[in-house]
């Protein structure tokens, strides 16, 4: 049965294939496909309106790995998946933090608001899913994934700007079939993956049964906890069915449970810049003031001293129908699905050994229905045709805690004109130096999100010669959302006593209201502020493509493409920007335009000597307009970022992806992306660090050099001509096999590789947020033989030192913490197909 999102791909618009793959294995959808004559090996398959197609004669924007390369190459989960694709970028600092952007867009860096969607669709069997903490999963009896680069929207059922990763898992089989894998390495790790198939009742019920757990122990140790963090502990169980009524008619239903358990996300201290707070507000003097030292100031010595709990477990699940009628001159799809997602972290928001922040975690619950209706032309005509017609639904209700402890008055709090380092305070009975003051304050924030979209869409393929094809394509959408956002603040110890709301303060305690207890309750609520909003927003768009294919020779095949693209607005959902005062600074903020793209592609892609060499070529330039990201507002005392439109983004780039085959004993591949993404205006964008935290600029006292210690700081700054973060100008990937037949069976030895240039990894560029560039070894020696492989591999081979993410700790403290990636591994892995 085709999983819906491949009977999208027969109309999509031109792109580049990676040729590297093989051509995965035929399934019981292909076997109901027309298929014509049997492609070469090196050719890469995708299946579109009831039929297999070369990728390579496919105009569209597609990267394909098999199941096979997944397997080889270690890549069970969209961050690995990332090493293999130099155009996909994913990061993460915990699941419900994380972001997958393609040819750097996608969704602003660093970010997490349930009010905004990715401009990258994350797909499962054809179902869009609307939380990217799902994305850090494993992946589960995968028969391929396929990456779709640039605006999708004329053939799918949720529309994204950026692009698609679509995964496709093996279906049924009315042959009976097992496969087991099984892997075991250093830091304790081991992973089991097994699937069984096979008919119920002849050639009409067939099922599939399949399952993946993974664990390795941390790779960080903890010295207050005394445990290792950072560790792996994934687990997924997914089961099928196929029924065949007849032979123009089929129903697909599948259900899936995955829970993830792990002692992660850890970011601890990496470095300190200088900013512009007073040097006794600076992160050495603090440090010195609560005579705190680091473990280390090696990142790489992998050891921190995070004293609140660390955990980022998460569940997931759902089950889908789809259904496949063939009426002969077309065929009818539905796409029926329900999913949920629940989230539970604990995090270190301080980042250090020290009880600053206690508590911080938004833990959250998601539930989602989707119907997706579609009819398709078969085979190839003068003109094929694809109309659909999308609904999702989606409801996420969060209940946020922060909660500070002992060490926050003296952190956060002015101790007046003190030496640097000095444990006191100017006034002995300053607020800072009493840690009364915020020890035990508590923001609990009750966050709602309900989201409805509604679409009709459809794209034609014209075949104006045997050459040249011409393929509109519109589609017409409409976004309902809306919110909830109460935050209520409270303080129970020996000395305060009181809940403050949106409307007002309620002292659980009497006490007399001196100014000196007025300027404490307002060093408290501006800590952590109470504040209560409803959002909403809803909007009708409109938007479209055109693609232009030309067949040059039966391997050359040229293409262009213009799509004028969406990425749907949104609300704030983090909260909204307060003045000195802690009174909202414009109800207006509380929703964000959706962005405007004009994306613009030519590409090439070509084949010589007998299809032994492959070389593709794709140039593109996309200008984003009310791009969506953290912005400052005018008012000098504003205290928090917001989600805003920014000006306008430009990407603009080159990829390429080739493959070499002289012979079936050899494979080499070489891909890459060259992207220049910049802000060409944003003029109101977060300060980085080293221009943050001193006193308000004016005209009388301008803003200070980067970097000075007690300076004047600007209310905002114009980064225009800047870069984009997470986005390296140049990222590579490179690898091939070499085999050698050897008792019936055959022993290989296989390399891959990546690089990428160094990136930004703060909103606004930074001199302390630039993470170098660096490149990736693995290696793996094996044997095969009838179904049979076993090989040995080690990944990160000269384990390399890198960051995955650098942060910066809240409060203009210079502290800069990181995410550093994972150190060399190796182990070994044997697999058997029956």
């Amino acid at each position: 049965m085709l999983s819906s999102f491949a009977l999208l791909l027969a109309s999509t618009a031109p792109a580049v294939s990676q040729p590297a793959p093989p051509a995965p294995e035929v399934t019981a959808d292909t076997q109901a496909a027309a298929a014509p004559e049997a492609p070469a090996a090196s050719d890469v398959i995708v299946t579109a309106q009831r039929r297999q197609e070369r990728a390579q004669d496919v105009p569209i924007a597609l990267s394909v790995v098999s199941a096979g390369d997944l397997t080889r190459t270690g890549a069970f989960n969209v961050n690995r998946l990332q090493q293999l694709q130099p155009s996909l970028q994913f990061y993460s600092s915990n699941p419900r933090n994380s972001s997958i952007n393609i040819r750097g867009l996608g969704t602003p860096f660093g970010l997490t608001n349930d009010g905004i969607e990715q401009g990258v669709g994350f797909y499962l069997d054809g179902v869009y899913v609307g939380r990217v903490g799902a994305s850090t999963f494993d992946f589960v009896d995968v028969d391929r994934i396929e990456v779709l680069r640039g605006p999708q929207g004329t053939l799918y059922g949720k529309n994204t700007t950026a692009g698609a990763v679509n995964i496709s898992t093996r279906a049924p089989s009315f042959t009976p079939e097992a496969q087991f894998e099984a892997s075991a390495g250093n830091y304790n790790y081991y992973q089991f993956k097994g699937s069984v198939s096979g008919p119920l009742a002849g050639d009409t019920l067939a099922a599939r049964l399949s399952t993946s757990f993974t664990r390795r122990g941390g790779t960080i140790y903890d010295t207050t906890s005394k445990s290792k963090l950072q560790k792996l502990d994934n687990f997924s169980v997914r089961g099928q069915l196929l029924w065949k009524p007849s032979t123009d008619l089929d129903f697909r239903l599948t259900g899936d449970f995955n829970v993830q358990n792990p002692l992660c996300c850890v970011q601890y201290y990496a470095r300190v810049g200088t900013t512009q707070r007073p040097a006794n507000r600076q992160y050495a003097a603090l440090a010195a003031a609560l005579g705190y030292t680091v473990p280390s100031t090696d990142t790489f010595d992998r050891v921190t001293d995070l004293d609140a709990s660390i955990n980022s477990r998460q569940e997931m699940g759902g089950a889908s129908l789809v259904g496949n009628w063939d009426v002969g001159p077309a065929t009818i799809t539905s796409v029926s699905a329900w999913r949920y997602w629940d989230w539970k972290p604990a995090n270190d928001r301080d980042f250090v050994g020290l009880p600053i922040t206690t508590v911080s975690q938004n833990p959250s619950q998601q539930h989602q229905y989707s119907q997706e209706f579609r009819i398709a032309s078969n085979g190839k005509n003068t003109l094929n045709y694809t109309f659909g017609a999308f609904f999702f639904s989606q409801k996420i209700n969060t209940q946020g805690s922060q909660v500070q402890g002992p060490a926050a008055s003296r952190w956060l709090l002015n101790p007046g004109n003190v030496a640097v380092g000095a444990t006191g305070c100017a006034t002995p009975t300053a607020d800072a130096c009493n840690p009364l003051v915020l020890n035990g304050l508590t923001s609990t924030n009750t966050i709602n999100f309900d989201n409805q979209s509604a679409a009709l869409y459809g794209k034609l393929s014209w075949s104006v010669t045997d050459r040249l094809r011409i393929s509109p394509g519109l589609r017409l959408n409409y976004d309902k959302k809306s919110g909830y956002y109460n935050a209520v603040v409270s303080i129970h110890n020996a000395q305060f006593d009181f809940v403050a709301t949106a409307d007002n303060v309620v002292a659980l305690r009497a006490a007399q209201p001196t100014p000196a207890a007025l300027a404490t309750l307002n060093n408290q609520l501006s800590t952590l502020a109470p504040q209560r909003y409803s959002p909403s927003f809803s909007a009708w768009n409109v938007s479209g493509d055109i693609n232009i294919a030309y067949d040059f020779t039966p391997d050359i095949h040229g293409y262009a493409t213009y799509a004028r693209s969406f990425k749907s607005g949104g609300i704030n959902l983090s909260g909204l920007p307060l003045d000195s005062t802690n009174t909202i600074v414009d109800l207006t903020t509380q929703t964000v335009k959706p962005e405007k793209v004009n994306h613009f592609e030519l590409g090439l892609k070509t084949q010589f000597l007998d299809r032994r060499v492959t070389i593709n070529l794709a140039g593109y330039w996309d200008v984003i307009n009310d791009y969506q990201a953290t912005v400052n507002n005018n008012a000098i005392n504003v205290i928090r970022g917001y989600l805003a439109n920014a000006g306008q983004v430009r990407v603009r780039g080159i990829e390429f992806d080739s493959s070499f085959r002289p012979n079936e004993r050899l494979s080499l591949y070489f891909n890459g992306a060259y992207t220049d993404a910049t802000y060409t205006r944003f003029t109101n964008a977060p300060c980085p660090p080293e221009l943050s935290g001193g006193t308000a600029a004016t005209a009388t006292n301008p803003a200070s050099a980067p970097g000075v210690a007690g300076g004047f700081s600007p209310a905002q700054c114009d980064i225009s001509g800047q870069v984009l973060p997470g986005v390296s100008k140049w990222a590579l990937s490179f690898g091939g096999e070499l085999n050698h037949p050897i008792g019936g069976g055959e022993v290989y030895f296989g390399y891959d590789g990546s690089y990428r240039t160094r990136f930004s990894s703060n909103p606004s560029p930074s001199a302390y947020t630039w993470i170098e560039g660096y490149s990736l070894s693995n290696f793996r020696l094996g044997f095969r033989k009838d179904g049979f492989n076993v090989f040995g591999w080690v990944r990160n081979a000269f384990d390399h030192h890198y960051f995955e993410l650098l942060s910066v700790q809240s409060g203009s403290t210079g502290l800069i913490v990181g995410q550093p990636g994972d150190p060399r591994t190796f182990g070994a892995t044997i697999s058997k197909k029956f």
